[in-house]
């Protein structure tokens, strides 16, 4: 299995490598047209890992709670989860903010009005919402508990359909006898998808060569070379955190960097090609079960979990760009308006939807929290896809290291137990 994991990261990194190459040539030549006759296969790629979304992530946390065992076991691992995802996200905006203040991206800027024209439809609708940090809190909790099930598994929302999901598994741990029909449903399921997804990998080197050459060939060089300070700040940033990320992967899993980065390179290729941490859900939750060692129940239940909540790329990005905008407009920002930022950024992360651009609604709220214009989004819409790749492969990598944490600290714990009960006997 691990043999046939690298050989598909291999695939898609020449597929990736390809599209960059010859987009940028399609850019070059003056003909990204030519692109829309091919990008329908990209977005049929997307469209299939999506389709997948919603039956694994209902099947895999109400298996995973259920093979727990005890509801005791199941706040356990909620609680480390949580708790894990939580202060990575604090560290990301952390390392933003001094970033932004050292390197000042924005200063002296001079980008007129350039990507205003694109705030129309829905993204105009979303980014005129202003919300404060109490209203971020108050709307992240009213929001992931569904009146209906059924819509929030129609309209694919994954905090809503984890929040459903915890309830059933919950109640199927308290009346097992009742539940073995619904339990013996979802394992068969959660199997059926699993199948799925294996099968969609097979069509990924295609759909991310696709996906590649449509960003480079609309794009090319041009907006990357105008906001170039503010792309350093993003990237470096981004950077140092995932670097953080694999020091810890390493010591809690005491296994080499570079052994880790093995593990979950498909994961990370196809997370930076699609910037979808929704769509690269599947194939994360392969990776780390088949190449890191990570029990299933534990990946079942902290990756869906990780994918919804634990947004350390966006956090961090959120941050470095409201700083970037006040600076752009030569607003300066008291330390208060700072810590705003820093408190609103990590929790308007935890609602960002796990999809491409997420982060620009969500900057909203940041951006609304202190006060600063709105209309700053369109200063950076121009490479707002391209560090989009960025902070989601940020995003995956986070949650999987969750995946590791989680799971040594629970080895842990059983360990711990067992050599009380061993001691209990002896005496």
């Amino acid at each position: 299995m691990q043999e046939a994991s690298k050989k598909e990261a291999k695939r898609i990194g020449f597929a990736m490598v390809g599209g960059l190459v010859i987009g940028l040539a399609i850019h070059a030549l003056g003909q990204g047209e030519w692109v829309s006759y091919v990008k329908p296969l990209g977005d049929i790629f997307i469209r299939l890992l999506k389709m997948v979304i919603v039956p694994l992530v209902f099947s895999s946390i109400f298996m995973s709670m259920t093979n727990l065992g005890t509801p005791e076991a199941l706040g356990s691992m909620g609680r480390k989860a949580v708790a894990y995802y939580f202060m990575t996200t604090v560290i990301a905006v952390l390392f933003g903010l001094i970033l932004v203040n050292i390197i000042n991206p924005g200063v002296g800027a001079d980008l007129g009005t350039a990507g205003l024209q694109a705030l129309e439809g829905d993204m105009a609708v979303a980014v005129s919402e202003k919300k404060g940090l109490y209203e971020t809190i108050l709307g992240v909790l009213i929001n992931s508990v569904p009146t209906n099930p059924a819509e929030a598994l129609a309209g694919a929302n994954i905090l809503q359909i984890i929040v459903f999901a915890i309830f059933m598994g919950i109640v199927a741990l308290y009346t097992k006898e009742k539940a073995k029909p619904v339990v013996a449903l979802m394992e068969g399921l959660e199997e059926m998808t699993l199948k799925l997804t294996h099968g969609i990998m097979r069509f990924a080197p295609i759909g991310i060569f696709v996906l590649m050459m449509d960003v480079m060939a609309k794009s090319g060089t041009d907006a990357i070379i105008s906001l170039s300070k503010y792309i350093l700040t993003v990237v470096v940033g981004l950077t140092c955190h995932a670097i953080f990320l694999l020091f810890v992967a390493s010591v809690r899993l005491k296994q080499s960097p570079l052994y880790i980065i093995k593990g979950v390179s498909a994961p990370l290729l196809t997370a930076f090609s699609t910037s979808s941490s929704a769509a690269t859900l599947p194939i994360t939750m392969t990776a780390v079960e088949e190449n890191l060692g990570v029990r299933k129940d534990t990946a079942k239940f902290v990756l869906p979990l990780g994918a919804t909540i634990n947004m350390d790329g966006t956090a961090l990005y959120e941050s470095v760009a409201a700083i970037f905008i006040a600076q752009a407009y030569s607003i300066h920002l008291t330390i208060g308006q700072q810590v705003v930022i820093f408190m609103t950024a990590s929790l308007a992360a935890i609602g960002a939807a796990a999809i491409p651009g997420a982060g620009l609604i969500t900057m909203s709220i940041v951006l609304g929290a202190v006060g600063l214009p709105l209309e700053g989004i369109g200063l950076i819409l121009a490479v707002d896809r391209l560090l989009d790749m960025f902070r989601t492969t940020v995003n995956v990598f986070g949650d999987a290291v969750g995946t590791i944490v989680v799971d040594s600290f629970l080895k842990t714990d059983e360990i711990g137990q067992k050599e009380e009960v061993n001691q209990e006997l002896t005496n």
